[in-house]
């Protein structure tokens, strides 16, 4: 009987300390989705809103892309994004940072470990989906910094 009652003890235990984490897992992705919508879509592709964007990227972020060749990396600090963003925006030749559409974004998967985490998310302009972008965060004690970007480029759709 005793065996029985610690057996079942422990298994509740196990179970409770299992939903706890799966519980604070949740919240961890809330804080991403916030971040990566506050500090990327709007901060610098919509909004060109500097404050959003030092929040939730990390000064050493990097834009990780692969060349027309295929074997050359390049790498764009998110210094130099920012002066994309801004130059676009104030060109008045597009409405928003880079394009002429609002960006939206769709996620595939948040993936969270301790204080580190990968997203996986479609990215929109208007109605089109025109990338598929994997974002590297750390967390650190002032919150989740976006620190690494790769993506796929889809293809232009032929008009």
């Amino acid at each position: 009987m005793k065996k029985t009652l610690v057996f079942a003890i422990l298994l509740f235990s196990s179970f409770t300390l299992l939903i706890a984490q799966e519980n604070d897992v949740d919240k961890e992705k809330e804080l991403i989705k916030k971040v990566i919508q506050n500090a990327y879509v709007d901060g610098l592709c919509n909004n060109t809103d500097l404050d959003a964007v030092n929040k939730g990227f990390h000064p050493g972020f990097s834009l990780l892309s692969v060349g027309h060749t295929g074997d050359i990396m390049h790498k764009t600090p998110i210094y130099n994004w920012i002066q994309y963003a801004e130059s676009g925006k104030k060109s008045k030749k597009l409405k928003y940072s880079f394009q002429n559409e609002l960006t939206t974004i769709k996620y595939q998967f948040i993936d969270v470990t301790g204080k580190a985490a990968v997203a996986k998310i479609d990215f929109y302009e208007g109605d089109e989906l025109k990338f598929i972008d994997y974002l590297s965060l750390l967390k650190f004690e002032t919150g989740w910094k976006i620190v690494t970007k790769t993506y796929h480029a889809l293809p232009k759709k032929k008009e």
